[in-house]
């Protein structure tokens, strides 16, 4: 390996920083790459003030401990570490990232570890695009990052077990919370509760959550049917439907978020095969129990490889590490490598558990108002949608995209694929898996305004 490319990690959440810190104590000095200033990833963000106080409880220890490991060794430079830096494009030799300057480098790999994580699956709701909407990870940035609340009084809508953890980082916070409105029901949490003593270490974080929302008498309401957001120019409040009655809070900020969805636009351009998962209803890439992909050298972890928490995404990290080591001929502790895979089966089974507990409501998605928009970047709505599906009999994703400009802007389809995909589904009375999903194509991020390639060579 002395002189030649380097082994690449794309990512530095919890399975990047477990992958990096694996590979340098084997030896190996590898690149991580991340678009954010610290490690960490958005799960174990450090908080604002040196990483401890009530704030940081909520993530334990290991998430200290972890970006101590990492920033230990990129010190002592058995890491090569480029904060700030997003991969725009890749193939299955190079990659390219925009770094902090705004300039776009390159560089050769010999094994990549991809640890991209995965992003909020956002449910357009009436009132979405009004001022003061934000996604949970937005209102965790904020508060976590730069110790500031997105509002003064604040209400959470979705499911998942990020809405209950978001708002309770909050309530430490010394934030108001208005109302926590979870589209589960409390059956199906009851019904999944045996499952989940398989992880006792997130069952114990979500009933600290809920805990510390009792404590601050915080209004809770499951079983949600309808939500929307209210307001002239700015948010004033949240309208929530429940089976019996229609609650309204008063509010200055929403954060909303539905589950979070797999980060598949890196292993796509290598062509690493994805498939549709009917169980979850959304695309997983494909990698086998050791976190190898088909395409030789390639390594996927964290959430994009299977979202099952912080925790089992360090593991998965630390797994797909042993791979590459393994694959380069290194001794590997085969007892850790067992470990690992029992630990990551019960991680698995409680992640199942915790997916029938807050299933996502796809007929509030499917049934989206004809007025509401689904692409915010193109203001595309969904009537919009379901008029060129009926008008062109259209049947896929990508076919509605070049109709409607769906998926276009921005954010490349990341954020409102999944909803435009569900609504052609229903629109057409097709399998949602027959609808598709939008192709990726760099870059998959947005460029600075002022981009510029690097002059004279490349980042290794």
């Amino acid at each position: 390996m002395s002189g030649g490319p380097p082994v690449v990690i794309v990512g530095a959440g919890p399975a990047g920083m477990a992958a990096a810190a694996t590979l340098a104590e084997a030896g190996l000095r590898p690149m991580v790459l991340d678009k954010f200033p610290g490690p960490g990833g958005q799960g174990w963000r450090a908080p604002a003030v040196g990483g401890s106080g009530p704030l940081a409880s909520l993530d334990g220890e290991d998430a200290r401990r972890a970006r101590e490991r990492f920033l230990e060794l990129a010190r002592s430079g058995r890491i090569d570490w480029y904060p700030e830096t997003t991969v725009i494009d890749l193939t299955r030799e190079r990659l390219w990232a925009v770094g902090p300057s705004g300039e776009v480098d390159s560089t050769a790999w010999s094994r990549l570890v991809l640890c991209p994580g995965a992003i909020e699956r956002i449910v357009p709701l009436p009132g979405w695009t009004l001022p003061g909407v934000y996604t949970l990870g937005g209102a965790q940035t904020a508060l976590k990052g730069q110790a500031c609340a997105l509002g003064r009084r604040i209400a959470f809508l979705g499911t998942g077990p990020l809405l209950w953890l978001a708002a309770a980082q909050h309530v430490i916070g010394g934030v108001e919370v208005a109302v926590v409105a979870d589209t589960a029901r409390l059956q199906g949490l009851l019904v999944s509760f045996p499952a989940l003593l398989a992880n006792r270490h997130r069952l114990g974080l979500g009933l600290r959550c809920v805990r510390v929302l009792r404590r601050a008498r915080v209004p809770v309401l499951r079983g949600v049917r309808a939500l929307a957001i209210l307001g002239q120019g700015h948010v004033e409040g949240v309208r929530v439907t429940t089976r019996r009655r229609e609650w309204s809070f008063a509010c200055d900020a929403v954060a909303t978020s539905f589950g979070l969805v797999r980060q598949l636009q890196l292993p796509d351009l290598l062509d690493v095969p994805i498939r549709f998962d009917r169980e979850s209803e959304s695309w997983l890439a494909e990698v086998d129990d050791a976190h190898r992909t088909a395409v030789p050298g390639v390594y996927l972890a964290g959430d994009a490889a299977g979202i099952r928490g912080a925790t089992a995404a360090a593991l998965t990290g630390e797994r797909a590490a042993l791979s590459l080591l393994e694959d380069l001929g290194r001794p590997v502790d085969a007892a850790r490598c067992v470990r690992l895979r029992k630990q990551l089966q019960r991680h698995a089974r409680c992640a199942r558990a915790l997916g029938r507990a807050f299933p996502l409501p796809s007929a509030l998605e499917a049934e989206i108002a004809d007025d509401t928009i689904v692409c915010r970047c193109e203001a595309v709505t969904a009537g919009a949608l379901r008029e060129a599906a009926r008008a062109f009999e259209v049947d896929e994703i990508n076919r509605a995209k070049a109709l409607t400009r769906c998926g276009m802007g921005r954010c490349q389809g990341r954020f409102c694929g999944p909803t435009a995909a569900r609504v052609l589904a229903r629109a057409r009375g097709i399998d949602l898996e027959a609808a598709g999903r939008l192709r990726t194509q760099p870059p998959i991020e947005p460029l600075p305004a002022h981009v510029r390639p690097v002059e004279g060579g490349s980042m290794a």
